[in-house]
Parts: C-alpha cells; sequence; structure tokens
C-alpha cells in the first residue's frame, strides 16, 4: 500500500497544479502518516479553492490526530457552513466531540450524519477519524456508533460496535441490557450472547 501511494504521489506531481490535486496528494501523504506533507498539501488545495468542504475536513481530521480537538472542531463546523449536507463532515464532527467527552453533542452529531447518509458508519476509505487516542475515547465513539446502527436497523453492525465499547470498558453488560435505545436487540440471539459473555469475563480479569 505503501508503494502504491508513493506512486500516486510521484503522478500526482507531474499533473497540471489544481485544488482536487493537491488534495489528492495530501490524500496520499495522510494515508502513508506523513501528516507535515499532507497538511502543506490541504492548505495548497486550500489556497485555490477555500470553501471546499472535502478538503476542510480532510485538513481538520490532520489536527484531530494531533489531539487539538478545538482547532479541528473549527474546520468541520466551517466546512459545514460550505457544504451543510456532508455526512462525513458530521460523522468526523461526532467523533470530535466524543473525544473532548461532550457526548450530548457528540452524539447528535453522529444522527445528523446518520439523517443524511445511512450507510456513513461504515469505512469510505476517506480521511475520517478511526481510532482516537485513548481507550475510553475510543469506548465511546464505539458505544454511539453502535446506537446509530441500531436506530437504522442495521444489527450486525450494531453488535460490532457494541462489542468494542464493552471490551473498552466504556460501558458495561448490566447497562446495555437495561438501555432502552437497545430494546430492539433485547430478543437477538447475538445479542444475548454478547452480554452474556462478557459477563462471564468478569472474574478473569485483573482487580
Amino acid at each position: 500500500m505503501h508503494q502504491r501511494y508513493q506512486a500516486a504521489i510521484s503522478a500526482y506531481q507531474k499533473a497540471p497544479p489544481s485544488a482536487a490535486v493537491w488534495n489528492k496528494m495530501g490524500i496520499a501523504y495522510q494515508m502513508m502518516f506523513n501528516v507535515r506533507d499532507a497538511t502543506r498539501c490541504y492548505r495548497q488545495s486550500l489556497k485555490l479553492d477555500s470553501h471546499n468542504a472535502q478538503v476542510i475536513n480532510n485538513l481538520a481530521t490532520i489536527y484531530d490526530s494531533e489531539k487539538q480537538y478545538s482547532t479541528a472542531e473549527h474546520l468541520y463546523r466551517k466546512a459545514l457552513k460550505n457544504d451543510p449536507h456532508s455526512a462525513l463532515v458530521y460523522k468526523n464532527l461526532g467523533t470530535n466531540l466524543l473525544a473532548q467527552h461532550q457526548y450530548g453533542r457528540g452524539w447528535d452529531a453522529y444522527q445528523h450524519a446518520i439523517l443524511i447518509d445511512p450507510q456513513i458508519l461504515q469505512d469510505h476509505g476517506t480521511p475520517q477519524i478511526q481510532n482516537p487516542a485513548s481507550i475510553a475515547e475510543r469506548g465511546a465513539m464505539n458505544y454511539y456508533m453502535a446506537l446509530g446502527c441500531v436506530r437504522i436497523g442495521q444489527t450486525g453492525c450494531a453488535l460490532q460496535y457494541l462489542r468494542m465499547a464493552l471490551d473498552e470498558g466504556f460501558t458495561n453488560p448490566k447497562k446495555v441490557a437495561s438501555d432502552v435505545a437497545f430494546a430492539s436487540l433485547r430478543d437477538n440471539a447475538d445479542f444475548k450472547q454478547l452480554l452474556a459473555s462478557q459477563e462471564s469475563a468478569k472474574p478473569e480479569q485483573a482487580p
């Protein structure tokens, strides 16, 4: 994959410069975890097209990866002013807010994203926040992802994220079982098995 992204960058460097080319080059650098060059490319793109919500979103994900959450949040909101119907930006904003422990506002942003695109919780292969730094932040993200999946009837998706939220200690089986948001899953065999397996694992965990 590294070689493929490097080959793409070489090709972009030979192309006539444009906002789109700079953005694609930035994505390639970001996928190789080269934050400095990715940031440089996104800024060059914005010099040519300052209102491009996609590029603003991409730049915001860089700041999120650096834990500069306030700057990233500002950029996501700027992107939404230019494109108020971007599910991806709403999703990234939601994860950003969860990382700042603003759970209610983060969930609101997730719900906006789901209303626009019910499939947004799946991996789109574009710059987005995948793994917040701390286990608590990842747990919060996965829990609210699970809520979003339940809301649109994607049971498999909900169980996948819920399992991760439980593994990361953000919630526990008893709370999940009593949460009305997961009421539609209570008769699901896989849901029951997930909670049972988490309960049985408790005595084996270190105090």
